[in-house]
C-alpha cells in the first residue's frame, strides 16, 4: 500500500499502481468527469499514470491554473492531424508543437504556403476531430520501434537520436502518432473554443543554417466567452503595436537595409527620449549617483578580463585598426571599472554610485529582431555601485526604492525574479550562494513579491529582473539588478579599509528603464502613443484659422514656449477641419484654434485629444494648468 496525499492535506491508502483517475473517481464521479490531468509531487501527468510510492497529488480540471498547459499542448496534436488531413499525410513532415504563453504552435515542413485565407479550412477539420473525440492514449517504446514509427518523418528522427533515454514516449490520436512527453487531455472531445491567429516563417530549431518551416499560431480555451474576450485583447494589443504607431507619429524608423535592428529616432521620438534621460537623471542625482560617459569602442584585451570573449563573444561586434583588434561594448561594467581604478579608494569613498547612458551593441540573430523590443544597438541607463560587504543589502534596498519612484510615474506596478547560477557562470558556488542569499536579504525587507528562476543568472552574478505590468495586463522585463563577486576579483580592484588593507569592493550591476528604447516601446503600447503630458513630443497644438491670424498665433506659440511648453504650431493653408484632425493623428494633449476671438481677447477654447472641449479658459489660468502639470509628471490630462 502507499500513501496519497490530496491538496487539502487529508492522507489516503491506495494499493500500489493506483492512477489519478482511480482516485479521482473514488473521491466522486463529478471529479472523474471533469479531470483532465494530474500533478504528481509537482510535476504535470496523465490520468493513467501509475503511483508506486508515497506522493502528493492535485486532480486537474478545466478551471486549474495547470490547465491551459495540458489542453494546449493537446489542441496543438489536435491541429497536426488537422493540417496532416488536408495537405496529405505524405506530403506534411510534422516538427515540434510546444505550449507558449496564451497559446501554442506547430511547426510543418510542406511545399503548399499556408495562407490566413486557409485557416477556416484548418479549423474546421480540427472541429471534427474534436467532435469525433478520439481517445488520446500514450506509450513508451523502444528508439528502435520509434524510429520505425517516425521513419517518413525526418525531424522526429532528428529529435529521437538526441533522447538520452532508452525509452521514447508517443502518443496516438485517431491515426496520428507523435512523439511527446504530454501529458494531454483523455480524449480529443474536451475543448471545442479555438482559433488559429497566424502563420509565420520559423527556422527548424531556430537556426538559420537550418531549412526554413511553416509555423502556425493558435490559442484555444473552455469557454467561448474567455476566446472571445482573449481575441478582443489581441484587437487591442494590435492596434498598440509600437512597430506601427512608432513610424506613424513620427518616433522612430528602422531601416533594414541600412541598420538592420538598429532603430532612428525622429524629431518626435528624440524629444520623448531625451524627457526620460532628463527624468532618469533627476532621480539619479537625487539617490546620489554620478554620471560618466564611456568609450563604445575597446581593446579586446579588456573583455578576456572580463571574461565576455570566453562567455559571450558570439553576441559581440569587432573591428580591428592598426593591428590592434577591438570590440564594440555589449555592456558598461569593464568601462566603469576602468573608471574606478583611475585612482585608489578609501572606504570613505565608498559606496561609490556611478551611472552611463551606455550605447551597448549586442548581435541577435535577423529571426528575432522586434521593433524596439529586440534590437542589435540600445541604450541602458546603467549604472555600477562598488561598495563594502556591510553596504550590500542598503544598497540594493535604496536600488529598489529608486526602481519603485520611477516606475509609479508611468503607473506601473513590479514584480521580481531571482536568477540564481547558470552552468556557464565564472567562480565558486559558496561565492554564488552569499550573493544569492543577499539578494533574498533585500527582495524580503522590501516584500517584493518574486519567484526563482533557477540556473538563469548572469556569468558573473545572480541577478533580480523586474516585470511591469501595463495597461492591458502584460508583464514586461525592464530593470535588472546584479550582484557580483567576480569581476573586483578578475580586475584586482580594492580600496583601503579602516585598518589600512587593501580590501575587494563588491559590485553591484543595475539598469532601471533596462533598455532606453525597449521601455519607450513599452510606453508607446501602454498609452497607445498618447504619452502623458510631460512626455509628449508636443504638449500644446496651435491651429491658426486662417492665414489672417498666422502671426497671433505665433506670438501666441512663443509665449507659450517661452513659459517651456513645447508646441506646434499649424499655420498650413489646409481648411481648419483637416488641420485638426491632422493633429489629432499626433495624439497632442491639447489643441487650441486660434482666431479673431483668441487674438482680441485673454481667453481660449481648449481641444483635448479626447475631444473634450474646455471654452473660455483664461491664457494665464492655462499656462499655471499645463505648467503645473508637466512639473508633477501627471498621468492624467488636467482638462
Amino acid at each position: 500500500m502507499i500513501e496519497v496525499k490530496l491538496p487539502d492535506g487529508s492522507l489516503k491508502e491506495y494499493e500500489k499502481g493506483v492512477t489519478p483517475a482511480d482516485i479521482a473517481k473514488s473521491i466522486s464521479e463529478g471529479l472523474f468527469r471533469n479531470s483532465i490531468g494530474a500533478l504528481i509531487n509537482g510535476k504535470l501527468v496523465d490520468l493513467d499514470t501509475e503511483i508506486n510510492e508515497n506522493s502528493s497529488l492535485k486532480i486537474i480540471t478545466l478551471k486549474d491554473e495547470e490547465a491551459p498547459t495540458i489542453y494546449r499542448h493537446t489542441m496543438a496534436h489536435i491541429m497536426a492531424l488537422a493540417v496532416k488531413r488536408i495537405y496529405g499525410h505524405d506530403k506534411v513532415k510534422v516538427a515540434i508543437g510546444p505550449v507558449i504563453q496564451n497559446g501554442f504552435y506547430y511547426d510543418f515542413d510542406l511545399e503548399e504556403k499556408i495562407v490566413e485565407e486557409d485557416f477556416p479550412k484548418i479549423e474546421q477539420e480540427m472541429k471534427k476531430i474534436v467532435k469525433e473525440n478520439y481517445e488520446i492514449t500514450h506509450e513508451k517504446v523502444s528508439k528502435e520501434e520509434a524510429k520505425d514509427f517516425f521513419k517518413d518523418e525526418p525531424y522526429k528522427l532528428e529529435l529521437i537520436e538526441d533522447i538520452d533515454d532508452d525509452l521514447v514516449s508517443i502518443y496516438r490520436l485517431g491515426e496520428f502518432v507523435d512523439l511527446c512527453k504530454g501529458p494531454h487531455l483523455p480524449s480529443t472531445g474536451f475543448i471545442k473554443q479555438f482559433k488559429i491567429l497566424s502563420v509565420s516563417g520559423a527556422y527548424w530549431r531556430g537556426d538559420e543554417n537550418n531549412k526554413m518551416l511553416q509555423r502556425i499560431y493558435a490559442t484555444a480555451f473552455p469557454k467561448k466567452k474567455e476566446l472571445d474576450e482573449y481575441l478582443t485583447f489581441l484587437e487591442e494589443a494590435k492596434k498598440r503595436d509600437h512597430r506601427k504607431l512608432g513610424p506613424r507619429l513620427g518616433l522612430f524608423m528602422i531601416d533594414p537595409e541600412v541598420a538592420p535592428g538598429m532603430p532612428f529616432f525622429l524629431k518626435r521620438g528624440s524629444r520623448a527620449l531625451s524627457e526620460l534621460m532628463n527624468f532618469s537623471r533627476e532621480i539619479h542625482e537625487k539617490y546620489g549617483y554620478f554620471e560618466v560617459q564611456t568609450p563604445l569602442i575597446m581593446n579586446v584585451d579588456l573583455w578576456h578580463k572580463s571574461g565576455h570573449w570566453d562567455h559571450y563573444k558570439e553576441n559581440m561586434f569587432f573591428t580591428e585598426k592598426e593591428d590592434v583588434e577591438m570590440a564594440v561594448k555589449p555592456m558598461n561594467c569593464p568601462g566603469h571599472i576602468v573608471v574606478f581604478k583611475r585612482d585608489m579608494k578609501s572606504y570613505r569613498d565608498l559606496p561609490i554610485r556611478m551611472f552611463e547612458f551606455g550605447k551597448v551593441h549586442r548581435y541577435e540573430r535577423s529571426g528575432v529582431l522586434h521593433g524596439l523590443f529586440r534590437v542589435r544597438y540600445f541604450t541602458q541607463d546603467d549604472a555600477h555601485i562598488f561598495c563594502t560587504n556591510e553596504q550590500i543589502e542598503r544598497e540594493l534596498v535604496s536600488v529598489m526604492d529608486l526602481t519603485e519612484e520611477l516606475y509609479s510615474t508611468f503607473g506601473f506596478e513590479y514584480e521580481a525574479n531571482l536568477s540564481t547560477m547558470p552552468e556557464d557562470h565564472m567562480g565558486d558556488v559558496e561565492t554564488w550562494d552569499k550573493a544569492i542569499d543577499a539578494l533574498k536579504g533585500a527582495l524580503k525587507k522590501k516584500n517584493v513579491p518574486y519567484v526563482i528562476n533557477d540556473g538563469d543568472g548572469a556569468f558573473y552574478g545572480p541577478k533580480i529582473d523586474f516585470y511591469v505590468t501595463d495597461s492591458l495586463g502584460r508583464k514586461w522585463q525592464c530593470a535588472t539588478l546584479q550582484l557580483d563577486f567576480q569581476m573586483p576579483e578578475r580586475f584586482d580592484i580594492t580600496y583601503i579599509d579602516e585598518n589600512n588593507e587593501h580590501v575587494r569592493p563588491v559590485m553591484l550591476h543595475r539598469a532601471i528603464f533596462g533598455s532606453i528604447e525597449r521601455f519607450f516601446g513599452i510606453l508607446i503600447e501602454n498609452f497607445e502613443g498618447a504619452f502623458p503630458t510631460w512626455l509628449s513630443p508636443e504638449q500644446v497644438s496651435i491651429i491658426s484659422v486662417s492665414e489672417k491670424f498666422n502671426e497671433e498665433a505665433e506670438k501666441f506659440a512663443n509665449k507659450l514656449k517661452s513659459e517651456g511648453i513645447r508646441v506646434s504650431l499649424n499655420t498650413t493653408n489646409a481648411t481648419v477641419g483637416y488641420k485638426i484632425r491632422e493633429e489629432q493623428m499626433k495624439k497632442i494633449p491639447y489643441m487650441i484654434v486660434y482666431g479673431e476671438k483668441e487674438a482680441e481677447g485673454n481667453t481660449i477654447n481648449i481641444r483635448t485629444r479626447n475631444n473634450k472641449n474646455i471654452n473660455d479658459v483664461k491664457i494665464e489660468d492655462f499656462i499655471n494648468t499645463i505648467k503645473k502639470e508637466i512639473k508633477n509628471r501627471a498621468l492624467n490630462l488636467s482638462y
